[in-house]
């Protein structure tokens, strides 16, 4: 064992508990049968529509954060049916995020803190999400995450179909490496200003080769070297003002053309397009399907932060003061209202989305 030199090794570590391996745990809550289908197929389809060999449109659907399985389970039985019946223009992903970065301080996630008490038994919060993100694709919905930390991809990453890299680490290189090894396709945020080429930056850095350290699924650290992400595109979710309009898709447009990418964009219903008022997503996506009849080819997915319930809480000091089915992170549109505008925003862009593959 190397010595160490306590007056300056760790000042500040007041204690660590043990992880099991990802490989353990991918044995513990393993990949099969029908969640494996989902998984493959979610992959597939979501790569065709970046493609072009799919003409419909992804839709990332979903609570902002989920803090209660049961809550989220639930969300995904009714999404399904309604995945299905309107799978023909909507290739529809549940938002299954585990993970909220911080500007300051806050609840940091299920993962994190998977009882909301500040007790963060990461241990926990890990079991819980792969035995939730494997029940979730067991009923056939494929899952979109946002990755955050640079090692939770190893214990969770190969039940996904769709990732999404933030606002505020689109920006970070080590971001931008990890990025370039994952499976699935991923998103960029623009920043939290609004500022656009740090997403198209990124997806210039994730599509080339990088080396970065994780670890193995044996638990070992080791240098992973990849080839590079082609499925990379750009999020817009707004800033300092929204740019899901049409001038701003353009200009987002003319920014991939001149950088050599594929035109491929996702709007974000939510945060700074929907100026932090969730009842604004449905403006957002009316102006979507009028750009869309009005023949953009540019716009390939969006985004819809949705709950059970609408609005949002903070956390309480009685944890059993929780209402149910409310965000506990932003407010999101309750289900009836997904419904309602899903099922409009279908009818409105079908017969562009047919236009696009004839």
């Amino acid at each position: 064992m190397a010595k160490r030199t306590k007056e300056i090794d760790n000042l500040h570590i007041t204690g660590y508990e043990e992880l099991p391996t990802p490989g353990a745990l991918k044995n513990e809550f393993t990949l099969k049968g029908d969640a494996l289908k989902t998984v493959k197929r979610g992959h597939r389809q979501v790569k065709a529509v970046l493609n072009r060999e799919d003409p419909r449109l992804v839709v990332v659907v979903g609570p902002c954060s989920i803090h209660n399985p049961e809550e989220a389970i639930e969300y995904a039985r009714l999404l399904k049916p309604l995945a299905d019946e309107l799978a023909d223009d909507l290739l529809i992903l549940m938002r299954v995020y585990f993970e909220k970065p911080r500007t300051s301080v806050g609840w940091e996630g299920l993962i994190y803190d998977p009882h909301l008490d500040g007790s963060h038994r990461i241990d926990h919060g890990i079991r819980i999400g792969r035995k939730l993100m494997l029940e979730i694709a067991d009923l056939g919905l494929p899952i979109a995450i946002e990755a955050l930390d640079l090692i939770s991809p190893q214990y969770l990453q190969d039940l996904v179909s769709w990732t999404a890299i933030g606002a505020r680490t689109t920006e970070s290189p080590t971001h931008r490496k990890l990025a370039s090894g994952i499976s699935s396709a991923i998103g960029f945020k623009n920043n939290v200003d609004g500022e656009l080429m740090v997403a198209i930056n990124a997806i210039r850095s994730a599509s080339a080769n990088h080396s970065f350290i994780s670890v193995t699924e044996e638990g070992k650290v080791a240098v992973f070297r990849t080839e590079g992400n082609p499925h990379c595109h750009v999020i817009l979710r707004g800033g300092k003002s929204p740019n899901f309009d049409r001038e701003s898709v353009e200009r987002c447009e003319q920014e991939l053309r001149k950088a050599g990418h594929e035109e491929n964009i996702m709007i974000d219903c939510s945060h700074g397009n929907s100026q932090k008022d969730h009842n604004k997503q449905t403006e957002v996506l009316d102006d979507v399907a009028r750009q869309l009849q009005e023949g953009n080819n540019s716009i390939v997915g969006v985004m819809i932060e949705s709950n059970l319930e609408e609005g949002n809480q903070p956390i309480p000091d009685d944890l059993e003061e929780i209402r149910p089915g409310v965000s506990i992170t932003d407010a999101c549109i309750s289900w009836e209202s997904t419904e309602i505008i899903l099922r409009k925003f279908a009818q409105e862009v079908s017969p562009s989305l047919k236009a696009r593959s004839a």
